[in-house]
């Protein structure tokens, strides 16, 4: 079947809302045993709750993955109760909003410390179990907003995920021996919380016009790419980021993408 992770032990950060809440879902039901790892326990509690309710096998930590022993704690913990790490999605991430020349020294290190860090902090705690099985799967959401693309205000978290793709592919080169690989996935204008951040209900209403697709996406399109990545079917992609967008990133000008699905009258 494909994408089959029975039995796989996997950890997901941010777990317990938005797109993290829709990968634990996703890869819980495809069969792993999920580890939500996320600071707000009763977000958490309700993902482990709807996952168990739908037949899977999870467990809550609650943690700060802002923190190296934070990180460290979950990858311990994960490992005392499931006794192996097969794979790691890190995907919890903060989003400060601010002009460069306002950016208060708070928001450039809680980005950097939620959003790039714990890259490393999870690599560095998970690769010693995955190389004593044998293989591995380590797994990041990244973003278009800073790879690909810029909007104003967001120059912390743009920075965090355009290093985290630089992370990516470094990680990869280095671990590849070992069959573990490093991937991600760059989502577009997703559904999700975070979003009610940076428009109302109208704006997002205007922005999925400016998406080809006509659109935005939904956790689970998130999901059910990085469950191709975590499956044995993707074993020989390493070091990628595939961007999950509608086509949001593909127009020029999406004025000029408006006024052409008008004219053939969608």
């Amino acid at each position: 079947m494909l994408g089959n992770l029975q039995n796989r032990v996997t950890i997901v950060t941010g777990a317990g809302q938005g797109i993290g809440e829709g990968i634990a879902k996703t890869f819980a039901a495809a069969g792993a045993r999920v580890v939500v790892a996320t600071r707000t326990i009763e977000n958490g509690q309700e993902t482990v709750d709807d996952i168990t309710a739908a037949g899977g096998n999870a467990l809550l930590i609650q943690a700060d993955v802002g923190s190296k022993s934070e990180v460290n704690r979950v990858v311990e913990a994960t490992v005392a109760h499931y006794g192996r790490l097969d794979i790691v999605v890190h995907n919890a991430a903060v989003f400060p909003i601010a002009p460069v020349v306002d950016m208060s020294e708070d928001d450039l290190e809680s980005a950097l410390a939620v959003n790039l860090k714990p890259a490393f902090w999870f690599t560095q705690a998970a690769v010693p179990h995955m190389k004593n099985q044998g293989k591995g799967r380590l797994l990041f959401t990244s973003s278009v907003t800073g790879p690909t693309v810029a909007m104003p205000g967001t120059a912390a978290y743009a920075a965090s995920k355009g290093g985290m793709n630089a992370f990516i592919r470094t990680a990869a080169l280095e671990l590849a021996r070992h069959r573990i690989t490093v991937n991600g996935i760059e989502p577009g204008y997703i559904l999700t919380q975070a979003m009610s951040l940076i428009a109302s209900e109208e704006e997002l209403k205007e922005m999925a016009t400016m998406i080809p697709d006509g659109n935005l996406g939904k956790p689970e399109d998130i999901a059910h790419a990085m469950l191709f990545l975590a499956s044995d079917e993707a074993a020989y992609i390493t070091g990628q980021t595939l961007v999950v967008d509608g086509g949001s990133t593909l127009p020029e000008s999406p004025v000029v993408l408006r006024q052409y699905y008008e004219e053939q009258g969608h």
